[in-house]
């Protein structure tokens, strides 16, 4: 009897840690979005232009990005006085590379892997805005030290099995860092991205600085230059065109 009663003890502290663990993941979560914006300004927007400057490879590159939500992405990359042009629309993306970076000036396929990572970004508000809706999961895992800041660490399990970290000030709330699997040169590799700079466009926070992996080797960091929100786009820009 007295195992029994001590049995059923640890049964409830195991069930209250777990109920700990999801009412904190969830209450994070929810912090988190109030610190961006709040949930219903995100919703609200549906284009987003981006003007970036790119560092990589000891180059300096000047970007354009232009997404509509769940519709389309294009992005136009200046390399030398060349542009590169990357464009995914709903399960599909192409590209056009110039001769320089071993293209031949026609738009081509992208990789489906490729296709699939590309398209996180087409849904505004991050990863965490309306989790539970896209199917994903979240798990509180406990603190790690990012930058000597003792982060919230995450782990988010999307519904089609792709799993990353993300990891969260305790003080602002904001994402500073990702971890994950991602595919760099048609290869799985594990990747961190990191952010910062943190600013304001009209009561939405954005990273004006993110620093990733290059698929040139070491480094790329992105610096935010403009943003427009809800800019009228012509979706046919995310159209595959034709070979010349």
């Amino acid at each position: 009897m007295k195992f029994t009663r001590m049995f059923a003890s640890a049964l409830v502290v195991v069930a209250s840690t777990v109920a700990s663990f999801a009412q904190t993941a969830d209450e994070i979560v929810a912090k988190h979005i109030e610190a961006m914006g709040g949930a219903e300004k995100w919703k609200a927007i549906k284009s987003i232009e981006l003007k970036n400057k790119m560092s990589m490879g000891g180059m300096d590159l000047q970007s354009k990005t232009i997404i509509v939500t769940g519709k389309g992405l294009r992005s136009e990359v200046s390399v030398m006085g060349q542009e590169i042009v990357t464009a995914i629309e709903g399960d599909q993306g192409w590209t056009i590379l110039p001769a320089m970076m071993g293209g031949n000036g026609e738009p081509q396929d992208l990789p489906g892997a490729v296709v699939k990572q590309s398209k996180g970004q087409m849904e505004f508000g991050g990863a965490l805005l309306g989790y539970k809706e896209k199917g994903a999961t979240i798990e509180y895992i406990g603190k790690e030290k990012v930058d000597n800041v003792e982060t919230y660490k995450l782990k988010l399990t999307e519904k089609n099995g792709d799993v990353s970290n993300l990891f969260i000030s305790p003080s602002t709330y904001f994402i500073l860092k990702t971890t994950g699997k991602r595919v760099v040169n048609g290869q799985e590799m594990d990747v961190e991205i990191s952010f910062s700079d943190f600013k304001k466009v009209e009561g939405l926070v954005f990273a004006h600085t993110t620093e990733m992996p290059s698929p040139m080797g070491g480094n790329m960091t992105i610096e935010i230059d403009s943003i427009k929100l809800n800019p009228t786009v012509d979706e046919a820009i995310f159209k595959k065109p034709a070979k010349k």
